[in-house]
C-alpha cells in the first residue's frame, strides 16, 4: 500500500512480502494423528485336535450261503484205529432241520475225490463201539445251536501194489437239497489203502 506524505512516496511493506522479491511458500502442515487406530491383525484359530479313527471291529467268519457251518472236532487214534467227530453249527438267522446221515465226500490235497466207501456205522471196520452206532433221529438247530457225526476209520495198508489214500478236505450235504459244507481238515483222514469210511447219523450236541 502507498501514502502520499508531504510529496514523497513511501512504500510499506505488506504481509511479509516486497516489491519484486519472491517469497518461497510455507511448507505443508505435518499430518497430526487421525485418531483412527489401525485394525488389530488376525489371528487364525489353531485346527481342532485330530481324532484318531477307531480301528474296524474284528469279524469272525462268514456263515455260508446255507446258513450253517462246519468245525472239526475231538479225535482219537489207537493201534490204527481212528475215531473222528465233526460238529455243524446253525450260523444263521433260522432253525435248521437234520434228519438222518450226512453225504460225505473226502478230497486229497490236490482237490481230487478220494475213492472211499462210505457206510453207515462202524461194521467191519471196528469190533468194538465207536459211537457211530443209533438210530437216525430228528434234530433241530435253533441259530447259535450245533449237531454232529462220528467217523470211524482204519489206518492199515493190506496191499503195497495200491497207495494209501488220504483225505485232506472234507465235503459234507447236511440234508437233501442243502448246499455242501466244506471243510479243510488239520487231521487228515488217513485211510492207508482199507478204502472204508464209517459215519454216525446226526446227533445234538450236548448243552
Amino acid at each position: 500500500m502507498t501514502r502520499w506524505v508531504a510529496g514523497v512516496v513511501v512504500g510499506v511493506v505488506v504481509a511479509g512480502a516486497a516489491v519484486g522479491c519472491d517469497v518461497p511458500p510455507a511448507p505443508d502442515a505435518a499430518p497430526g494423528p487421525s485418531g483412527i487406530r489401525p485394525p488389530a491383525p488376525t489371528v487364525a484359530a489353531p485346527p481342532p485336535p485330530t481324532v484318531a479313527a477307531p480301528p474296524p471291529a474284528a469279524k469272525g467268519p462268514a456263515c455260508p450261503p446255507g446258513g450253517v457251518r462246519l468245525a472239526e472236532g475231538a479225535g482219537d487214534a489207537a493201534m490204527g484205529l481212528r475215531v473222528a467227530d465233526v460238529q455243524l453249527v446253525n450260523c444263521g438267522t433260522e432253525p435248521y432241520v437234520l434228519e438222518g446221515y450226512p453225504e460225505v465226500r473226502l478230497l486229497d490235497r490236490k482237490r481230487a475225490p478220494v475213492e472211499v466207501a462210505v457206510q453207515h456205522g462202524g461194521d467191519g471196520i471196528a469190533a468194538a463201539p465207536t459211537g457211530t452206532e443209533g438210530d437216525p433221529q430228528r434234530v433241530e438247530l435253533g441259530p447259535g445251536q450245533a449237531a454232529g457225526f462220528g467217523m470211524v476209520w482204519r489206518n492199515l495198508v493190506t496191499d503195497s501194489t495200491v497207495p494209501a489214500a488220504e483225505g485232506r478236505v472234507l465235503e459234507v450235504t447236511p440234508r437233501a437239497g442243502a448246499p455242501r459244507v466244506e471243510l479243510e481238515l488239520r487231521h487228515s483222514v488217513d485211510l492207508g489203502n482199507t478204502g472204508k469210511l464209517g459215519i454216525s447219523p446226526w446227533k445234538a450236541a450236548a448243552r
